[in-house]
């Protein structure tokens, strides 16, 4: 398994009260925010177990989801929904991102 996954599942930790909120506030976004976090360590774990193309692309959706998850906290924190993202949750998602990034743009 990749040394990420335990960073994703971290995030996805942090992320729960912020998610509860977010339900508790809007429906729509929080289902979004909830499709788009899960959908991160189930595809991180499936590309972990792929070949090929496949790999890159549970990869890529994995990348998309955490961007859509990040997206989320920015738009409810711009909606003054909820507070500034956590310094510790940001350089989660920095990570995490930064690495899928890496991982579906391999160096040339």
């Amino acid at each position: 398994m990749l040394r990420i996954y335990p960073v994703v599942l971290e995030l996805v930790r942090r992320l729960g009260p912020a998610l509860r909120v977010l339900k508790a506030r809007s429906g729509t976004l929080g289902d979004q925010f909830e499709r788009a976090l899960i959908s991160v360590p189930l595809n991180v774990a499936e590309g972990a177990y792929s070949r090929g193309r496949n790999r890159q692309a549970r990869y890529q959706t994995a990348l998309a989801s955490a961007r859509e998850a990040l997206a989320c906290c920015e738009t409810a924190q711009a909606l003054g929904w909820v507070g500034e993202i956590d310094a510790e949750v940001a350089a989660l998602f920095q990570r995490v991102i930064g690495t899928l990034v890496r991982l579906v743009e391999p160096r040339r």
